[in-house]
């Protein structure tokens, strides 16, 4: 590797330059071929695409991807002040790959672990990072020699652990787990990458690896279960190709589900103001229904100082029970307005602490906020479109 002039980076470096960036994310996995750099690749650009500065690091020294996936080349320059200066992708989003400080990108990289652990510190400490939102590091698959560096100098990286659904990627999963337990290593999530397959012919859906393994050892671990992201050929063809897979499939169920889970990372961190809101409605056809557990899509409207400030629209995740409350736990919302909820449901949101609004009429989500905030809807009487007192259809 070509040094910018700092051949042995020191730690006060690093700190210093860590010190400029809020979150820092090891996405890791327990194999290979799960799809991890793809995820890093893509929840990277969706994070950018939601404003916050990020930093995208490829770690694997032995097989950089990154830049080919993105589109990129070219080398990484040095400033005035001897600091590499990251490639960028966007005005958001920033790169670091071995790929470019090497000469031919088809020489082999053949190096034991005190050179390995050298340029990760590099690639931290003697950047020229700035202020960033986002980190994302994107190591080889396994507990080796590169994760085991993040984590010793990078004491607040948080992990995100990627698997596929059949079993013999989840034993591997559980070696990253306890990995993290080790070195004690907070881990933020797990993603099960590939879980089914919509047939382009038939609209069936086909579990190529099977499906819900990851949730479920991510329950078993008591760590949070970020979302499941579904095979799409097409992911395959723009990482070759080095083209944005989000811009040009943007209706995707793969996009929304990496928006979904860039949303729940990013909210989990964000310090909301006192006095701003979120809510969620369950929406078909553009306006509130009253299947709650069984709706086409969510409203997410943020108000701040009893304005409307921003409004998304997301799938909600598979229909099982249970599974709304949290999910819209931890996209950050304080209240939930709808036409009927079961018990179940509401004693769920309650424990969660979201507030709801049970009752309300068919209408569009921003005319249902700003009745909220006019004081004009309050709770009514539960309407459960199940009209049983104890149909559970929120819950689900």
């Amino acid at each position: 590797m070509e040094s910018c002039g700092h051949g042995n980076t020191d730690n006060k470096t690093v700190y210093e330059s860590l010190n400029k960036i809020k979150n820092k994310l090891l996405v890791m996995s327990g194999k290979g071929g799960v799809g991890k750099t793809s995820v890093s690749v893509n929840l990277s650009i969706a994070l950018s695409n939601k404003g916050f500065k990020v930093g995208l690091i490829d770690v694997d020294i032995h097989g950089p991807d990154i830049l080919r996936m993105l589109g990129l080349s070219g080398k990484m320059e040095i400033n005035e002040d001897k600091k590499l200066i990251p490639i960028s992708y966007s005005e958001n989003l920033k790169v670091v790959s071995i790929e470019a400080l090497i000469s031919n990108r088809e020489d082999a990289i053949i190096w034991r672990g005190p050179m390995k652990n050298s340029a990760i510190k590099q690639f931290i400490g003697d950047v020229e990072w700035g202020e960033l939102d986002y980190l994302i590091i994107d190591s080889p698959p396994g507990t080796g020699d590169e994760p085991l560096t993040v984590a010793q100098n990078i004491s607040d990286a948080k992990a995100i652990i990627v698997t596929t659904p059949q079993e013999i990627a989840l034993a591997d999963v559980r070696k990253s787990i306890n990995f993290c337990k080790i070195v004690k290593m907070e881990i933020l999530g797990l993603v099960e990458n590939m879980s089914g397959f919509i047939c382009p012919h038939c609209n069936n859906d086909v579990q190529l690896f099977g499906t819900g393994g990851g949730e479920k050892t991510a329950f078993e671990a008591n760590i949070k279960f970020l979302g499941r992201i579904p095979f799409d050929p097409n992911i395959v063809k723009c990482g070759d190709s080095g083209a944005s897979f989000q811009e040009q499939y943007i209706h995707s169920q793969v996009t929304n589900t990496f928006l979904n889970i860039a949303e729940i990372i990013s909210e989990k961190d964000k310090n909301r103001k006192d006095n701003s809101m979120r809510f969620a409605i369950p929406l078909a056809d553009g306006k509130l229904t009253s299947h709650f557990g069984h709706c086409q899509n969510f409203a997410l409207i943020d108000v701040e100082k009893n304005k409307i400030s921003k409004k998304e629209i997301l799938i909600p995740p598979p229909h099982e029970p249970g599974v709304l409350p949290k999910w819209l736990s931890d996209l950050g919302t304080n209240i939930v307005i709808a036409g009927g909820m079961g018990h179940r449901a509401m004693s769920l949101f309650e424990q969660a602490g979201i507030k709801l609004v049970i009752g309300a009429p068919v209408d569009s989500p921003e005319n249902l906020v700003m009745s909220y905030l006019s004081n004009n809807l309050v709770s009514s009487e539960n309407l459960c479109s199940g009209g049983g007192e104890h149909h559970t259809c929120g819950g689900h």
